[in-house]
């Protein structure tokens, strides 16, 4: 078993920056490939960037290549993710995930563990 725990949300103006931090506990972090998504009001949840094990190999949402970042470190079990040039559209709840399958999943059904999500709020 894996808990996720969310933080680093809040309130920020359309072009700021945030940084999501997501700590894990239970099972040995450098296990999973970890993951982000988030839900808007009244949508589905959608894939935002995702991680593999080692941190070697990332993959992103086309809205928001060039300025999200996930990273991670293993010693402090902990995943990011830097959020820059934030738009109005990024407003969400976002989740980190941890998946156990072989390769990096960029759907929610390929993670096993789902942590209870932090909010962002972009406002113009």
């Amino acid at each position: 078993q894996v808990q996720l725990v969310e933080s680093g949300g809040g309130l920020v103006q359309v072009g700021g920056s945030l940084r999501l931090s997501c700590a894990a506990s239970g099972r040995p972090f450098s296990d999973y490939n970890m993951g982000w998504f988030r839900q808007a009001p009244g949508k589905e949840r959608e894939f935002v960037a995702a991680i593999s094990r080692s941190g070697g190999s990332t993959s992103y949402a086309d809205s928001v290549k060039g300025r999200f970042t996930i990273s991670r470190d293993n010693p402090k079990n902990t995943v990011y993710l830097q959020m820059n040039s934030l738009k109005s559209e990024d407003t969400a709840v976002y989740y980190c995930a941890g998946g156990s399958r072989l390769r990096v999943g960029v759907l929610s059904h390929q993670y096993d563990y789902w942590g209870q999500g932090t909010q962002v709020t972009v406002s113009s």
